[in-house]
């Protein structure tokens, strides 16, 4: 290997998770600070967290409704150009 290319590597790197979990590990950062980590992750506690109160689903919803209600007018628009002619 060559000399005084690589990072400094740390064996006693902290990490600090925002749920207030900490561990050590080897980094080549002093200190981590993550947001999600094993104890808090919903993958590996089992727990589902909705973070998004509105889904993709409930958004494609409401647009499919504003389309029926955008042809609806059209339609009834349509119909009295053709009641008063």
């Amino acid at each position: 290997m060559k000399q005084g290319i690589h990072p400094q590597y740390f064996d006693n790197c902290q990490v600090t998770c925002a749920c207030g979990n900490k561990f050590t590990t080897g980094s080549t950062l002093e200190k981590i600070d993550v947001e999600v980590c094993s104890k808090c992750h919903p993958f590996f506690t089992g727990q589902q967290k909705f973070v998004d109160i509105k889904g993709r689903i409930d958004k494609f919803n409401e647009k499919v409704g504003q389309g029926k209600k955008y042809a609806a007018a059209k339609a009834a628009k349509k119909k009295a150009i053709k009641k008063s002619n």
